[in-house]
Formats: structure tokens, C-alpha cells, sequence
């Protein structure tokens, strides 16, 4: 685990300044760094540097940026091969020196060329310089486990694992990409290839970038359409052969992720996923595997007693840790410092802190990601359930979310989807319940436009053509799944493709690289993956029972009863907080003038949201509406803005 950064530029970066920009994720790799430059053709000079976690090999012959015996390949790498083993002895000719995974992406290059990414299977961002072509190529893993970022700029491109380094880089400006700022306010999260920043964009899951002499070009290698496609008509019929099937692959990829040279072990929160992970784990290890818990004392939030119970029936070595609210609230001021573009999904605090327990006995752990969108978990495939008895905009409005449901004529006219609040009618009356106000809140924030100063509900703001000019810019792959009947699959694809990577992932990959502590995902493992995709959808949600056959394998070695339980999920009391210790900060941010000097909120709407918001919590849409959601990603975006881009 590592973090790297460069560039391919014909501007004059010096060694000093690539250090620099290096030394600003140091928290991602503090055992080692290495810088170099090298001369490209036609003036280009081309800057590698990493960061380095030492995690296998822990000798210096692990050393980065790595380079071929020949000369002819250079590569920084962050991340873990997990198949490197069999693809080392796959590519026996090559001269290898270590024992690290590096040295494998050298080889399989050597073999494939760019198609190497598609005989690698793990979790990583890559850098590689090929001299022979003057190509230099950008990979991520096939589910976005790892970061890549990079900024182009005049024939130039910069990249880094963060964003840190990049805006360390000489001549960087920052002007912020006001257009995705009301879906931010709404989903907390930006999704890639977007970011915060004007010409800076994020490699996409399963992408390849190819930047030559100027010249930039784009393939999918692995794509959750396409793996969904692939797999689906080869469906296991046998309910108990998928059991056995996904078992099998499950405990493979486990095994593979517990291969390190240093102390392991895995997050226990008592849920299922993180569970039966810990159960694989413990059935791999002759000793007992190391397992980490948070509580909390407010009973609504705490999950601490049955992670207890579960690892006294393991047998696991656990370790809880008691928070109180007040130890939450002071890493609300890191989030910027490691979150480096806006992100408010609060869970991100409580992350950070099991992270930083985890730190204190191990250097890698295993976590149960990835189970509620491939298995069928959040309550929100529920109501996709519930959306389907409806029809047109009430299909929409009731599926929540990423995902267009209803009669295709009204896909068709709006190919954007929309984020929209649950449960807007009764799905046993059709009747309306309430008239959802974020979407429309969420966008006159920053719009500016006539058009959309007007209080509206849900119903009038569908009904006018915004959303083909992109003036509500969600822009998501919606139309690849128009052709999957089944809702549910529709939505969880919808999850897989941008909610998992660009809100789970981020939040996970920053909170453990905050305490320098690389988190394994085994239920991201491709072959997992993929297999997921032939297990039939009623063998995971059967009779309304969600996850149903992960569930199930999790019985095997946990009993029900210290399970079955209703979900309480990693958050913490934000509207609490911003109506409490974080108001005076809120009311400053929301200040009328500072709005207008920042240029970026419509400043009369923004503050008197924020005003409507403390006084009576409806942002003055009336009718008790709760608008935390969105006043907690104001708060986080002022306060980015504050540690990042504001001079005073």
C-alpha cells in the first residue's frame, strides 16, 4: 500500500518539487519514498514518485519507482497483486530481485503489454512508462478500490493518488468545477470521472489512460456492465451448488488477502459481512486473528456488544473501544486535511476511528465492503420493490435515487437520473405523502437562474425540461441497465457503479491511509465478483429477506441469534452536532456577505436555508422537512474551502 504521484511535462518541475509534492501523502506510505525523473522525447521530461507502505517484501529490493533490468519499463504502484504468486511463476523467465508484487506488473507488461491489467487481479492505481513508445499508462483496479487522480493542463498531465500532490504542483490554480456542487449537496459525495476541480479528473474503475507526448486516450478493460453481461446467462441453478460455489471463492479470497509480511487482522462490527469475514479469516489462521470494534454510549449507534459475542464464539484476539461524542466531533476538523475534495458522508468519522484502533496492533485489515450492493442489503432495495407496483413519476420517486424506474417514455425524456426522496407515496395507496424538497433545495444553492429561485415541488420541478441541458448535472450510466427488468438489479448495478466506489470506497481508502493501515475488501475479489453475478437474484432476496444466501453461508459458522438483528449502520448524531457544537462555524460559513465575496452559493438562498435550517430545520420549505443532509454537505464544502482554497 503506497501512494504515488508525477508528472509528463515539458514545464520544468524540479526533483525538489516533485519531493514536495510527494511528501504531501506521506500518511499513505511512511516507510519509504523514491523520486525520479527521466527524459522523455520532444522536450517532456517524465517525474515518478511513491510513498511506501511496506507490506510485502519489507526489504529495500521493494524500493519504487521500479524499473526493468533492461531499462525499457519504470512503474509506481499503490495497492496489492493478489495473484501475483501464480502469475510469478506464470512469468518465470523474467529476472526477478524481491518478493514483492511490483516486480510482476514489470513482467506482465513485458508479456501482455496493456492488456496486462486484465491478468492482474487486485486492488491498485499504476503509473507505468514504457520508453520504447513513450507511452505512459494509467491504471486502477476493476471496482475503484485505489485512487488515481490527474490534472492535463497544455499538452502537460500531472497524477497522484490524492489530490494533495497535485495541488502541491507549480502553476496549479484550482478553479472549482461549480457545475457538480448541487449534486454534491445532495448525494456528499463527487463521483468519477468528475472532481472538485476544473480540468482534474479521476481514472475510472477498470480504466486504462494512455498519455503520449500530448496525446491522451481512454479504454475500459473491466467494466460492472460488461461483467454483469458476461455472467448473467450462466446462471447456477442449484441453490445449493452457489452456496458451495461462492464459499469457495469467498474463502480463496480471503486466504489471498491474509498473504503480508506484517500483523493482520479485520473490522468486527457483529453485522453479517463483517462476520463472515472474520469467520474465513479465523478458519485460514492457526492463531487467532486479530479483531477491532468501536462502541458507542449511545445505545441507538452501538453495535460493540454483539461484535463482542461474535468474537468470543470465533475465538478471535478483539479489541473494542468505547467513543464518546465529543472524540468524534474533533476529527470533524481532519476531514478536509484527508479527505481532499468535498465528502460528507458522516460514517466517515466513526471510519476513521476504528481505523486508527486498528492501527495500533496491525498494518493491514480485512473489512466486509461490498456485501449490500452485490448481495441485496440496503432497505433501499426494499422500496425498489415497492416502486414497481406504481408507475411514471411516482415509480421515480419512490425507487430513490440513482436509478429512473417507470414507463420508458419518461426514461427516455430524462436520459439523466435523479436523486429523489423515499417513500413520496404510499405504495399500498398510491396516494402522496409528502412533497420532496431536496432536489430542488440541493440546486438553487449555486444556480442563479431565475428559473430556479421558486419554491417547487417535486412534481413541478420533473415537469419542467431541466434535465436534458444538464441543468441538474447527474450525469450516471443509467441507460446501460434500461434492458435489466428486475428493479432491484437495476438499482444495485446503479451501486455498484458509482455509489460503492465513489462514497464506500473513498471513505475507506482515506480513513485507513489517515493512520497509514491498508483495508482489504474480499468481497470485491474479481472472481467474487463476477460470480456474483450467476448466483440467481432470489437467491438473494428470497421471501423479502435481504443478502439472503451471504446470510446464509454466515450461519454456517455464527449462530442466528447472535446476528439476526435490524441494521444500525456507522453514523453519528449530525443534526445534533450542527445544531450544537458546530452552529457558530455553520452561521459563519452561511454569512451573507462572505456567500457573496466567495462567488460560488447563491448568497441570499444559502443563508437563509442555513437560518431556516437552525431555526426550525425545514430550510424554509415548511411542512418539518429535516434538511441536515444537505446543511452537513454545506458545512463540509465551506470547510474544505476554508483549509484549501480560502486566502484571507
Amino acid at each position: 500500500m503506497c501512494g504515488i504521484c508525477g508528472y509528463i511535462s515539458k514545464n520544468r518541475i524540479t526533483e525538489d518539487e516533485l519531493r514536495a509534492m510527494n511528501d504531501t501523502i506521506i500518511h499513505r506510505g511512511p516507510d519509504d519514498s523514491g523520486v525520479e525523473l527521466y527524459p522523455g522525447k520532444d522536450g517532456y521530461i517524465i517525474g515518478f514518485a511513491q510513498r511506501r507502505l511496506s507490506i510485502l517484501d519489507l526489504s529495500p529490493l521493494g524500493h519504487q519507482p521500479m524499473t526493468t533490468t533492461d531499462g525499457r519499463i519504470s512503474v509506481v504502484f499503490n495497492g496489492e497483486i493478489y495473484n501475483y504468486r501464480e502469475l510469478k511463476k506464470q512469468l518465470s523467465d523474467y529476472p526477478y530481485k524481491s518478493t514483492c508484487d511490483t516486480e510482476v506488473i514489470l513482467a506482465s507488461y513485458l508479456k501482455w503489454g496493456r492488456d496486462f491489467v486484465r491478468h492482474i487481479h487486485g486492488m491498485f492505481s499504476i503509473a507505468l512508462y514504457d520508453r520504447e513508445n513513450q507511452d505512459v499508462l494509467f491504471a486502477r483496479d476493476r471496482i475503484g478500490k485505489k485512487p488515481l487522480y490527474y490534472w492535463l493542463e497544455d499538452g502537460n498531465i500531472v497524477f497522484g493518488s490524492e489530490l494533495k500532490p497535485i495541488m502541491k504542483c507549480p502553476g496549479f490554480k484550482g478553479q472549482i468545477r461549480t457545475s457538480i456542487i448541487p449534486r454534491y449537496l445532495y448525494q456528499q459525495y463527487i463521483n468519477a470521472p468528475e472532481t472538485i476541480f476544473e480540468n482534474v479528473y479521476q481514472v475510472e474503475p477498470g480504466q486504462l489512460v494512455i498519455f503520449n507526448q500530448g496525446n491522451i486516450t481512454k479504454e475500459k478493460y473491466w467494466s460492472i456492465r460488461d461483467a454483469y453481461k458476461d455472467n448473467v446467462n450462466k446462471k447456477v441453478e442449484s441453490y445449493e451448488e452457489a452456496k458451495e460455489g461462492l464459499k469457495k471463492r469467498l474463502k480463496k479470497s480471503v486466504a489471498d488477502r491474509m498473504i503480508a509480511d506484517v500483523p493482520l487482522g479485520t473490522f468486527l462490527s457483529g453485522g453479517y459481512d463483517s462476520s463472515l469475514i472474520t469467520a474465513l479469516a479465523q478458519e485460514n489462521s492457526e492463531s487467532p486473528v486479530k479483531t477491532f470494534s468501536i462502541g458507542f454510549n449511545v445505545p441507538e449507534y452501538n453495535e460493540a456488544e454483539y461484535a463482542a459475542k461474535v468474537a468470543n464464539h470465533l475465538g478471535t484476539e478483539h479489541t473494542e473501544l468505547y467513543i464518546d461524542e465529543s472524540e468524534m466531533i474533533e476529527l470533524v476538523d481532519s476531514i478536509p486535511q484527508y479527505f481532499d475534495e468535498p465528502f460528507a458522508d458522516e460514517s466517515e468519522i466513526p471510519t476513521m476511528l476504528v481505523c486508527k484502533l486498528a492501527r495500533q496492533k496491525v498494518t493491514v485489515a480485512l473489512s466486509g465492503d461490498g456485501g449490500d450492493e452485490f448481495y441485496c442489503g440496503y432497505n433501499i432495495y426494499d422500496r425498489a420493490v415497492q416502486a414497481r407496483k406504481l408507475d411514471g413519476i411516482g415509480a421515480i420517486v419512490n425507487a430513490v435515487g440513482q436509478i429512473p424506474l417507470g414507463n420508458e417514455k419518461l426514461l427516455r425524456k430524462f436520459p439523466y437520473s435523479v436523486q429523489a426522496v423515499a417513500d413520496n407515496r404510499d405504495p399500498e395507496t398510491k396516494t402522496q405523502v409528502s412533497a420532496p424538497k431536496y432536489i430542488p433545495a440541493a440546486h438553487a444553492f449555486i444556480s442563479g437562474r431565475e428559473e430556479m429561485d421558486q419554491r417547487m415541488t417535486y412534481a413541478q420541478y420533473m415537469s419542467r425540461d431541466f434535465l436534458r441541458d444538464g441543468v441538474f448535472p447527474c450525469k450516471y450510466p443509467v441507460e446501460s441497465y434500461y434492458d435489466v427488468d428486475n428493479w432491484q438489479v437495476r438499482r444495485m448495478l446503479l451501486d455498484m457503479d458509482t455509489y460503492l466506489p465513489s462514497d464506500i470506497l473513498v471513505k475507506m481508502d482515506r480513513a485507513a491511509m489517515k493512520y497509514s493501515l491498508e483495508c482489504r475488501c474480499p468481497i470485491m475479489d474479481t472472481e467474487v465478483m463476477e460470480y456474483s453475478f450467476r448466483i440467481p437474484h432470489e437467491f438473494k432476496y428470497k421471501d423479502g429477506v435481504k443478502k439472503y444466501i451471504l446470510k446464509d453461508i454466515a450461519y454456517d459458522y455464527i449462530p442466528r441469534e447472535l446476528l439476526d438483528r435490524p441494521k444500525k449502520g456507522f453514523s453519528v448524531p449530525m443534526d445534533k452536532w450542527l445544531r450544537g457544537p458546530l452552529k457558530d462555524r455553520l452561521i459563519d460559513y452561511s454569512n451573507e456577505s462572505f456567500l457573496k465575496n466567495q462567488g460560488i452559493f447563491d448568497a441570499t438562498y444559502a443563508s437563509g436555508f442555513i437560518r431556516d435550517f437552525l431555526a426550525k430545520g425545514d430550510g424554509g420549505f415548511g411542512s418539518g422537512a429535516n434538511f441536515s443532509n444537505i446543511a452537513w454537505s454545506f458545512f463540509i464544502f465551506q470547510q474544505w474551502y476554508e483549509k484549501h482554497i480560502y486566502q484571507s
